[in-house]
């Protein structure tokens, strides 16, 4: 077995219920979205990743790419021409790496974070030989970060729930960053009520709304209860939009203060602030 990775490194977790835990973060490459919209104008697509594409071939891995101030910040995670920057490795290799990270060589409380790209697209057959690897014994904490649109194949599922009568139902975690117009991406495909239930199913699942406007938080609210028609429980975080630290200082506050007003929790980027959002971050 094997899996096409991004990115892997030690961090903070920086976004939703665990931010400040120390975290290894395994990112898978592909996406059913590309996130465009993000920091642009209503109804306008951002250019960026496709301009650094067209440059390409004086890119040789992650960290010589540039940032982007609008669109998907984790663009290469997706983009196909940056594909070949995604090495496949091999189960036994990744699960070395992964432990390699960890500052004591073992899990000592860190939490193993899959995201994306999204984690979820195509990929579950191969995580139930991750998890079991015997590298993974101590590992107590999972999180998948996902777009909340991939539903659990049937295996998966079931492995899931038998991982979380080992450790306790809580201890996986899916941080849904449903996308809202303001990503580009049509409600019809981003918006699976029927999906996140799911995922309540076998662990604790939230939703994470990226908002910059009065708008995006009315639409945030306004999805929030089409989730809880259809049975969703978890809390709804708002997260203020920016891919670089200049466009997240201008939005972080104001997004606090939306989610107070509507009683909503809020999530901070810590990762910006701590490091400026650069890669392996």
């Amino acid at each position: 077995m094997t899996l096409k990775v991004s990115e892997i490194f030690y961090s903070l977790q920086g976004e939703g219920r665990f931010m400040g835990v120390p975290s290894v973060f395994l990112r898978t490459f592909g996406c059913n979205f590309s996130c465009r919209g993000f920091g642009m104008p209503k109804g306008e697509l951002s250019v960026q990743a496709d301009a650094i594409a067209n440059n390409g071939i004086q890119y040789h891995s992650y960290e010589e790419l540039p940032l982007v101030s609008t669109g998907c910040d984790s663009y290469a995670s997706w983009h196909p021409k940056f594909k070949d920057l995604s090495p496949t490795i091999r189960i036994n290799d990744l699960a070395a790496k992964i432990l390699d990270l960890l500052p004591t060589k073992d899990w000592q409380g860190e939490h193993l974070v899959i995201t994306g790209g999204e984690p979820l697209l195509g990929w579950q057959r191969n995580y139930p030989d991750l998890l079991s690897h015997t590298s993974m014994s101590k590992l107590k904490e999972i999180t998948f970060e996902t777009n909340g649109t991939q539903s659990l194949t049937p295996d998966f599922k079931s492995y899931l729930q038998n991982w979380g009568m080992r450790h306790g139902k809580d201890s996986i975690t899916f941080s849904v960053s449903a996308k809202l117009s303001c990503s580009g991406e049509p409600a019809h495909l981003a918006i699976k009520p029927e999906v996140v239930c799911e995922y309540e199913e076998v662990g604790y699942a939230y939703l994470k709304f990226v908002i910059s406007t009065e708008e995006d938080a009315e639409e945030a609210i306004e999805t929030a209860d089409i989730y809880r028609a259809a049975g969703f429980t978890g809390p709804v975080y708002l997260m203020p939009v920016g891919g670089v630290t200049d466009v997240y200082n201008l939005n972080c506050k104001r997004v606090a203060d939306i989610a107070l007003k509507n009683g909503l929790r809020y999530s901070d980027r810590l990762h910006l602030p701590l490091f400026g959002n650069s890669w392996g971050t």
